[in-house]
């Protein structure tokens, strides 16, 4: 099978290529050339920017692609442009979406107050309002005003000359993660704090992730599966931990000898308060995906947190990262609630 990639070059997207080379299918990805991965042997290469993508509209008609997997569509004018370029071209259009396309977000957001029952499925109620990043100070990796995955989907879903598929994914963590989501636990953990402190809802706070290596084994079963043809797919991880369980587990893999304590907010500093709404969990059922494409982890939690340890002290950023969890204390404050313990 012939596979154009848009983008691809980041995070997920060299272990989706190394799956979809390793499963016997010819690949090609369309990037901007910032980026140089090690790509496996016979992974062809197109250099120009997205915006510019309709000027390769006759290259990529004689590359006749049979899937088109977009790993970078955030704008609805991306898909737009992407459905204009390759409509004459006999193709199914495979894009990554999000799990922030769901009510469920405004809601962690504070945005809404009703809380949406979990797990959430791929027919859960999607947000009312749209562009969540527009007002937001701190955008993750500099999402563009427009950013809108609801509209993405949209057009990729209703292009009868198009047949599209969407998976949403989870937050994804491992090797490469460019948000590095272990390292505010890392840190503690590495500076051998004896304990970290949680406030006890975040402690029971239950979010869905993914290892990257998992994640992109999912994409690329989406990819090369026609049964996948206009249908929606969450991938995520099977296990539903809260953060107190989680983060245990990472401490117990980084071998260490402190603690999860969870406290009442009673406890905690009057000047602390938490920016998301954590009564809302962001747990998503990935049923559909494991039953109709037979999808499975293959590699561990255990295997996945340790291989994200390993990478994350190696590499640690140079500058302070975006990412960062909101509800941790600093040592001081974790240090006088911890002694009001004893």
């Amino acid at each position: 099978m012939k596979i154009l990639i848009i983008g691809g070059t980041n995070f997920i997207g060299p272990p989706v290529i190394r799956h979809l080379t390793q499963m016997g299918h010819k690949v090609t990805i369309f990037h901007r050339g910032k980026t140089t991965p090690k790509l496996p042997a016979g992974v062809n290469e197109i250099i120009g920017e997205r915006k510019n993508i309709i000027q390769m509209k006759e290259k990529l008609q004689q590359l006749s692609p049979e899937v088109v997997l977009d790993m970078i569509a955030y704008t609805e004018h991306d898909v737009r442009v992407l459905s204009e370029t390759l409509q004459s071209i006999q193709a199914r259009l495979v894009v990554v979406s999000s799990m922030d396309v769901y009510q469920a977000y405004d809601v962690l957001l504070g945005k809404e107050s009703n809380v949406v029952p979990v797990p959430l499925t791929e027919d859960s109620p999607l947000r009312t309002s749209l562009y969540p990043f527009r007002e937001m100070p701190n955008k993750p990796l500099q999402a563009p005003d427009d950013y809108e995955k609801i509209l993405v989907e949209k057009v990729v879903m209703s292009n009868p000359n198009l047949p599209g598929t969407v998976i949403r994914l989870p937050m994804v963590y491992g090797e490469n993660d460019p948000l590095h989501r272990l390292l505010p636990y890392l840190e503690r953990i590495d500076d051998n704090r004896p304990a970290i402190v949680l406030p006890e809802s975040v402690a029971n706070w239950r979010g869905s992730y993914g290892y990257v290596e998992n994640v992109a084994y999912a994409i690329a079963l989406v990819v090369t599966n026609a049964r996948a043809t206009n249908r929606i797919y969450h991938v995520a991880d099977i296990e539903n931990k809260n953060e107190a369980e989680r983060i245990t587990q990472v401490g117990k893999i980084a071998h260490w000898q402190g603690k999860v304590v969870t406290v009442p907010e009673t406890q905690l500093p009057p000047e602390w308060k938490l920016p998301l709404n954590v009564k809302q969990d962001w747990l998503v059922d990935s049923t559909r995906i494991r039953q109709e494409l037979g999808y499975k982890e293959i590699v561990s939690s255990d295997e996945a947190l340790q291989r994200t340890i390993n990478w994350q002290r190696a590499n640690l950023p140079q500058q302070p990262t975006q990412f960062a969890a909101p509800y941790l204390l600093d040592y001081a404050v974790e240090d006088e609630i911890l002694g009001l313990l004893v």
